[in-house]
C-alpha cells in the first residue's frame, strides 16, 4: 500500500481538495492547512513503509499505537493538532475536522477500487489506526482551543462591563467631590443648585451600585427606566454639573438657550453621564481661552445636543476610533478610555446616535441625535 500511496499521492490529495471544496463553508488555503492532508499522507505512506520492512517500531513512534496510547505525542499526533488548531481559527466545526480525514480514507478506497490495487488485511487496519489517532489528536486539540477561546471571550466581556461601571461610578464620584469642594469653598447653601448637583451625584451612584447588586445576583442587566423630559431643563442640569470641572474655567463655557417644547424619551440618568463626559471631554482638550459651546435644536423629528470644541480637530482617522473601548482620544492615559464607548452605547440604547463632526485645525462637534418626543404644557413647567 505504501508504494501506492507513494505513486498516487498528487491524484489522492487532488480528490481530497475536489471533496473539501464541496463541502459548504470549506474555504481555507492551502498554506493555511499545511499541516492537514498533504503531511498525514505522507506519515501514512512512511508508517506503512516501515512496518511492511518489520519496524514497527518506527511506524508507531510515527503514528501512534493504537488506541492511542504511549507516552510520546506521534507524529502524526503532533500535525493533526496543529491542523484541528488551525480548523478551529478558520470558524470551523468538529464535525469538519472528522471530515477532513475521512474523505482521505475515501479517496484512498475510490482509487485502489479503479487502480485494481488490492491491499491487505493488516494494511487497512493501519491505515485505520492512523486515521484514528489523527482525528482524535485533532478533535482534541480543537476542543480544548475552542474552549481557551470561549474563555478568554468571556473574560473580555465581563472586563469590559466592569470597566464601564468603574468609569460611571468614577465620573458620578468625581461630580460629587467637586460639588462638595465647591459648597466648603463658597459656604453655599446646601439646598441650592450645587446642593442638588450633589444630591444627584450621590443618586447616580445610589443607582449603579443597586445595579451592579442586581447583576451578581441574577447575572441579568435589569431594562433601563425610561422617563419623558424637557430637553431645556436637562440641559440646564447637566450645565450646572460641568462647571463644576475645574478644567472649565481655562474656556468660556456657552450654553445656548434651548426651546422649552423639546421633549425626549430615554433613561435620563444615562444620557445625562453621556453628555456630561462629552463636556469633560471639550473641556479637557480645549485650548485655553476658547469656548465650549452646548446647544440643543430640534430638526425634523429628532432633537440634537450638541457639544462643540477647539481641540484644532481630529487625527485623520481618529473619529470612529475614538468611541472604541479602551482608546484613548489622544496619548493621554489617565482615564479607562471608555468614556465615549459608554456614552454611545447610552445614546443608542434610547434608539438615538452618537456621532462626531470634525472641524479641521477648528474642533469637533459631538452630536447626540435623538427621537424627539412632543410635550404637554404641564411638562414644561419641569420634567416628568
Amino acid at each position: 500500500m505504501y508504494q501506492f500511496l507513494a505513486h498516487n499521492r498528487e491524484e489522492l490529495i487532488t480528490r481530497c481538495k475536489d471533496k473539501v471544496s464541496a463541502r459548504p463553508r470549506r474555504s481555507a488555503t492551502e498554506g493555511q492547512l499545511v499541516h492537514g492532508i498533504p503531511i498525514f499522507l505522507e506519515q501514512l505512506t512512511r508508517t506503512l513503509e516501515a512496518e511492511e520492512k518489520g519496524f514497527s517500531a518506527e511506524g508507531t513512534r510515527i503514528s501512534g499505537a493504537s488506541g492511542g496510547g504511549g507516552l510520546a505525542q506521534s507524529e502524526i499526533g503532533v500535525t493533526a493538532a496543529a491542523h484541528g488548531k488551525e480548523l478551529l481559527e478558520l470558524g470551523f466545526s468538529v464535525d469538519q475536522v472528522v471530515h477532513d480525514y475521512g474523505d482521505l480514507c475515501q479517496a484512498i478506497t475510490d482509487l485502489a477500487v479503479e487502480r485494481d490495487a488490492p491491499f491487505t488485511i493488516d494494511e487497512f487496519r493501519t491505515l485505520n489506526r492512523c486515521l484514528d489517532n489523527a482525528i482524535a489528536d485533532a478533535v482534541t486539540e480543537f476542543s480544548s482551543q475552542r474552549d481557551v477561546s470561549r474563555e478568554l471571550a468571556q473574560a473580555a466581556v465581563e472586563n469590559r462591563r466592569l470597566g464601564f461601571l468603574v468609569h460611571e461610578l468614577r465620573n458620578a464620584l468625581g461630580t460629587a467631590s467637586l460639588a462638595v469642594s465647591a459648597l466648603e469653598n463658597s459656604n453655599m447653601p446646601v439646598s441650592g443648585a450645587t446642593g442638588a448637583v450633589l444630591k444627584r451625584s450621590l443618586d447616580t451612584l445610589t443607582k449603579l451600585t443597586d445595579k451592579a447588586i442586581a447583576e451578581v445576583r441574577t447575572t441579568m442587566q435589569p431594562a433601563a427606566r425610561a422617563e419623558t423630559f424637557v430637553v431645556a431643563d436637562f440641559i440646564a442640569d447637566v450645565a450646572a454639573a460641568a462647571r463644576l470641572d475645574p478644567k472649565s474655567a481655562s474656556c468660556r463655557f456657552v450654553v445656548d438657550s434651548v426651546d422649552p417644547q423639546l421633549a425626549v424619551v430615554g433613561n435620563r440618568g444615562l444620557l445625562s453621564a453621556a453628555l456630561g463626559n462629552l463636556l469633560q471631554n471639550a473641556f479637557k482638550f480645549t485650548h485655553a481661552d476658547s469656548s465650549v459651546e452646548l446647544r440643543a435644536r430640534a430638526v425634523e423629528n429628532r432633537v440634537l445636543i450638541e457639544v462643540e470644541d477647539r481641540c484644532g480637530g481630529l487625527r485623520p482617522g481618529s473619529a470612529e476610533r475614538m468611541f472604541k473601548p479602551f482608546s484613548q482620544r489622544t496619548d493621554e492615559t489617565t482615564g479607562l478610555g471608555l468614556g465615549l464607548s459608554i456614552a454611545r452605547q447610552s445614546v443608542e440604547a434610547d434608539g438615538g446616535v452618537l456621532s462626531v463632526r470634525n472641524l479641521p485645525g477648528i474642533g469637533c462637534v459631538f452630536t447626540m441625535d435623538l427621537p424627539s418626543h412632543a410635550v404637554s404644557p404641564a411638562q414644561e413647567v419641569g420634567s416628568v
